[in-house]
């Protein structure tokens, strides 16, 4: 499934086309963002564009750094290891999603493939964004059939 999970699920915007008002005519008006990734949230908080949900590992192409620094109400924490997706770290986003925001999920582990989940549980009006490596950043505006894609992916896993 490596090869698979390499393509981006959504719009992949270039390292050089990366800015706020590209974001910002990309998305819909009033959308809940969620990020994953330390870089992708903190360029958001950076552009004035503060994700609802943020979930990030500490680590940066595998090397640990700060968490991003920005507000958050709450503050959770999860185990996944690299290449899984733990029912503690679908429980934690669950929990996350029905609180005030801003809310932080931090991984203990790897926070990559948490993009699946994050897409299938996301309220209606979601984008999720994570960085693709050397690449850019990947928005996903989360719909029916994006929900069906990251559900055929989450049932090839278990």
């Amino acid at each position: 499934m490596r090869e698979s999970l390499k393509k981006p699920m959504g719009l992949l915007l270039k390292d050089s086309e990366t800015s706020k008002d590209h974001i910002l005519k990309t998305i819909p008006k009033g959308a809940f963002l969620i990020t994953v990734g330390d870089a992708t949230t903190e360029k958001m908080i950076k552009f004035g564009l503060d994700p609802s949900l943020q979930i990030v590992d500490s680590m940066e192409k595998r090397n640990k750094r700060e968490p991003p620094l920005g507000t958050v109400k709450t503050v959770h924490r999860c185990s996944n290891p690299p290449a899984e997706i733990t029912t503690e770290s679908i429980e934690s986003i669950k929990k996350a999603l029905g609180e005030e925001p801003p809310v932080r999920i931090l991984v203990d582990g790897e926070e990559d493939l948490l993009v699946i989940p994050a897409v299938l549980h996301a309220p209606k009006n979601s984008v999720v964004m994570y960085g693709q490596p050397n690449e850019g950043l990947v928005i996903v505006v989360v719909t029916q059939e994006i929900r069906e894609k990251a559900q055929k992916i989450m049932n090839a896993m278990t």
